[in-house]
């Protein structure tokens, strides 16, 4: 019967274009597989016995019809998509969106009751902190100091250039170089090239000065002028002038110790997770229970009345089916600088295109994850009896025979 069932089991006829794409755990956390569905006609097309970037890659090369692939924010499967079907357009899946900056409310909120970071450190503390990257620098200064004495001293002791470049398995050339040298020469900085946006810092600076904050909006200047790069690198170096200003303002208010926002009705702290919940649904839907809960929150609490009100513009614009508003929404959200917020804000510029389809386009991986509940059943059922070779044949459709 199972040889039957293997050999019965068949592809779907017809070359699929639309294609659902999620993984599940034969074993959680640590072994995982690849479910892919067809959306249109709503049946399993393979079961992949990994996770894998290249296995993925494979199967798409295979199937050069596809033209739309819908997965979660996974960028595993994203970077399958780009190589194996760089003809498709990929639909990140609103759910997941949804999902994700719900996460990044509720971790703001975890800040209430305790300090943020900083308010409790010492002065020698938050010097080590803001300066991390100098600190990093000077480490492998020095570390370039030690291997420049070592070698001189090996020198001295009448040992060649080669004998030295076994000893430290340094080039011998880049030995012979340091020894013309009384002290480390200090590495040359590459020339700058048009894919990064320090090769416009003049005009950026023009433009900051002159009132254009937004990083969508100096984005789109400087790739007028050339610009090759990522929105993402441009975010970076404006944090900078951004973090730089308001040092120069004072202490920001986010330093202080943040006191938990009471439930009115029975005076407990409203918890982080139903904060979340409570930030992402519509005042319509609101029980009056919850909307007293809510009118505290955004009464105790600054960032959860900002992040309330980005979250509904941000809700108006997956129901609008327009994407127009979503750099907008992406720049004023950095602009919070509420650091949860502000991630969930850079991972969309990073995934801009799959997120906009999936605003404008109706895919999603609904039915990915209704046939990932199917597939659980019959892992279940069968549990410790057999592989994903009949997983796989149960999971496809029969190929009916006369």
């Amino acid at each position: 019967m199972l040889r039957q069932l293997k050999n019965r089991a068949q592809d779907t006829a017809e070359p699929p274009t639309v294609i659902g794409i999620d993984d599940w755990s034969w074993r959680k956390s640590q072994t995982y597989g690849t479910i892919i569905v067809d959306l249109e006609r709503r049946a399993v097309i393979d079961v992949l016995e990994d996770r894998d970037v290249v296995t993925c890659t494979d199967w798409l090369k295979r199937h050069p019809e596809v033209e739309v692939i819908s997965r979660d924010r996974c960028g595993l499967y994203a970077q399958a998509a780009r190589q194996g079907a760089p003809q498709a357009e990929q639909v990140a899946d609103r759910f997941h969106i949804v999902q994700n900056l719900r996460q990044a409310i509720e971790e703001q909120m975890n800040l209430h009751g305790r300090a943020t970071g900083r308010a409790l450190l010492s002065d020698a503390d938050n010097i080590t902190a803001e300066g991390s990257l100098l600190k990093s620098r000077l480490a492998h200064r020095t570390s370039r100091e030690e291997i420049f004495t070592t070698i001189h001293a090996l020198r001295n002791q009448g040992l060649t250039c080669s004998e030295i470049g076994r000893r430290t398995g340094f080039p011998r050339r880049s030995i012979a170089k340091w020894l013309q040298f009384e002290t480390p020469p200090d590495r040359r900085r590459a020339a700058l090239k048009p894919t990064s946006p320090w090769y416009f810092e003049e005009f950026l600076s023009q433009s900051w000065k002159g009132g254009i904050r937004t990083g969508s909006a100096l984005f789109r200047l400087i790739r007028e002028r050339g610009y090759e790069g990522s929105p993402t690198h441009l975010q970076r170096l404006l944090a900078g002038w951004r973090r730089a200003e308001k040092q120069a303002k004072g202490p920001a208010l986010e330093h202080q110790i943040l006191e938990p926002v009471r439930d009115p009705e029975t005076g407990h702290a409203i918890s982080p997770v139903i904060a979340a919940a409570l930030c992402i649904k519509p005042r319509g839907k609101l029980t009056p229970d919850q909307a007293r809960k809510v009118d505290a929150l955004k009464a105790g609490s600054p960032a959860f009345a900002t992040m309330r009100c980005l979250v509904m513009r941000f809700n108006g614009i997956l129901r609008g089916r327009e994407a127009d508003p979503l750099p907008a929404w992406i720049d004023d959200a950095i602009e919070t600088d509420l650091a949860p917020i502000v991630r969930f804000a850079r991972t969309l510029n990073r995934d801009f295109d799959a997120v906009k389809n999936a605003i404008e386009m109706p895919w999603s991986n609904g039915q990915a994850e209704g046939q990932i509940n199917r597939l659980k059943t019959l892992k279940r059922a069968m549990y410790g009896r057999a592989g994903p070779e009949l997983l796989r044949a149960r999971m496809l459709p029969l190929r009916h025979t006369d």
